[in-house]
C-alpha cells in the first residue's frame, strides 16, 4: 500500500505537528511504501531520505498569513499514485493542493487544531474546507475532548476516530550512555528546586503568566525553546525580579531534551488558547515519570495529564493559580512522586507510539476496505 502524508513541514522544522508526523511515518514505512510531501522554507525543491523516509519539500513561492503555497504539489499528489492520501491540518494549502490534485484514493486528514486566531483566514478557507471534509473518508481527532469541543470535527462526527498522539518510549528510558551525567549537570547547576516548560515561544503558550508565576515560587525555571516572543519574555523576567532564575534554553532537537525533563521536578505547560490541542510535551515529561501542571484548556490538554491523578489543572491566564500548584508539587516531594508514577503509567498504556501506529494502519485497512466494497 503506497501512503502519500501531506503536511506542512517536516523536520528538522521543529513543532508539534511536524514531531507527530516524522515519528508516525518513520513507523508507517517498516511495512508500507511511505512518502511526505510538505513545504520548503527555501525557494527550490529538495528531494531526501530522512530516517528511511522518503521526503519532497517543495519550493515556497509565497506566503499569505503564515501558509506557504507550492504551485508544484497538486501535481505531485496525482503523479504518485498513493492507494491513500493523508492530510495534516491545518493546512490550507494541503487542502487547496488535494482539491487541484484530483486524486481518487482513500482521503484521510488528522485535525490536529482548529484555525484559532486567523479568524478572516478562516472565513475565506472554509468553502475549500468544506469541499476536502465532504472527501474524507475518515477523520482523526487527537483527544475526544477535541472531537466533542471543535464545531467542525462534531458536524462530521460519524466519520471520526480518536487516536491520540504517541511518543517512542524509548527514547525516554533510563540507562542512555552519558545521559546521568548530563542530568546530574543539570541538578548542579540550576537545582534544586527546577520546574521546566518546553514549546515555541508564542502567544498561545502562556508563558508570560508562568514568569509572573515565578514572582510567587522559590526556584528555577527552565524554558526550552525559541520563537518571536523571547526578547520580551526575557524583559519581562528581568523587570519582574526573577531574570537569575527564568533561564532561557533556547532551541533544541527532540533526541537532546530527555535530560532536562529528567532533571526537573515539575513540567508545565501554561498555555491560553485552543491552538494547544494536545501538547505532546506534556507526553514526553510523562514518559520521564514528571508531574504535569496545565490549563483546562476546551481542548486535549487536559485530557493528556489528568487533574489529581498525574498532576494539577488550573485555569489558563492565572499566574497565581500557576504558583500555588508549583509550590504544592515543590514542597510535597510524595504528592510529586506519586503522580509522576502515575504519569508514567498512563502514557505507557495509553500513549506510546506503538499504540498510535497500530490504531492508523486499523482505520487505513477499514477505509480501504469500506472502499473495495462500494466498488462491488
Amino acid at each position: 500500500m503506497r501512503v502519500v502524508q501531506i503536511g506542512k513541514f517536516y523536520p528538522p522544522q521543529v513543532g508539534g505537528i511536524e514531531t507527530h508526523l516524522q515519528a508516525l511515518c518513520g513507523e508507517l514505512r517498516k511495512t508500507h511504501d511511505v512518502r511526505v510531501i510538505v513545504a520548503n522554507n527555501r525557494r527550490h525543491n529538495e528531494h531526501g531520505v530522512l530516517d528511511g523516509v522518503a521526503v519532497t519539500r517543495l519550493a515556497s513561492h509565497f506566503s499569505l498569513a503564515g501558509v506557504p503555497f507550492c504551485a508544484s504539489m497538486p501535481s505531485l499528489i496525482r503523479r504518485s499514485k498513493a492507494d491513500i492520501v493523508h492530510v495534516h491540518l491545518p493546512n490550507p494549502m494541503g487542502v487547496a493542493a488535494y482539491l487541484a490534485s484530483g486524486h481518487r484514493g482513500c482521503l484521510i486528514a488528522t485535525w490536529h487544531s482548529d484555525i484559532v486566531r486567523q479568524k478572516i483566514l478562516a472565513r475565506i478557507f472554509a468553502p475549500l474546507e468544506r469541499r476536502f471534509l465532504r472527501k474524507c473518508r475518515a477523520l482523526i481527532a487527537t483527544s475526544p475532548n477535541y472531537l466533542h469541543s471543535s464545531a467542525i470535527l462534531s458536524r462530521h462526527h460519524a466519520r471520526c476516530a480518536v487516536i491520540p498522539y504517541g511518543i517512542p518510549l524509548e527514547r525516554f528510558d533510563a540507562g542512555v550512555e552519558g545521559e546521568s551525567s548530563a542530568v546530574a549537570a543539570i541538578r548542579v547547576r540550576y537545582g534544586p528546586r527546577i520546574a521546566l516548560t518546553v514549546g515555541r515561544l508564542v502567544y498561545y503558550k502562556g508563558i508570560e503568566h508562568l514568569i509572573d508565576a515565578m514572582t510567587q515560587v522559590t526556584g528555577t525555571l527552565l524554558v526550552v525553546g525559541d520563537g518571536p516572543l523571547r526578547s520580551r519574555l526575557e524583559l519581562q523576567a528581568r523587570e519582574a525580579g526573577v531574570g537569575e532564575r527564568v533561564v532561557f534554553i533556547g532551541e533544541m532537537p527532540n533526541d537532546r531534551l530527555a535530560p532536562y525533563y529528567k532533571a526537573c521536578d515539575l513540567f508545565v505547560l501554561p498555555s491560553i488558547a485552543r491552538s494547544e490541542a494536545f501538547g505532546i510535551v506534556q507526553l514526553e515529561a510523562m514518559a520521564c515519570g514528571k508531574p504535569v501542571i496545565n490549563t483546562s484548556l476546551t481542548s486535549g490538554v487536559p485530557f493528556v495529564s489528568l487533574d489529581g491523578v498525574t498532576g494539577i489543572t488550573v485555569p489558563p491566564a492565572a499566574p497565581a493559580a500557576l504558583a500555588g500548584a508549583m509550590n504544592r508539587l515543590f514542597n510535597d516531594r510524595e504528592l510529586a512522586a506519586r503522580y509522576g508514577r502515575a504519569a508514567k503509567e498512563r502514557v505507557r498504556a495509553e500513549f506510546s507510539l506503538s499504540t498510535m501506529v497500530d490504531r492508523t494502519l486499523e482505520l487505513y485497512d477499514e477505509v480501504m476496505h469500506s472502499e473495495e466494497a462500494e466498488r462491488f
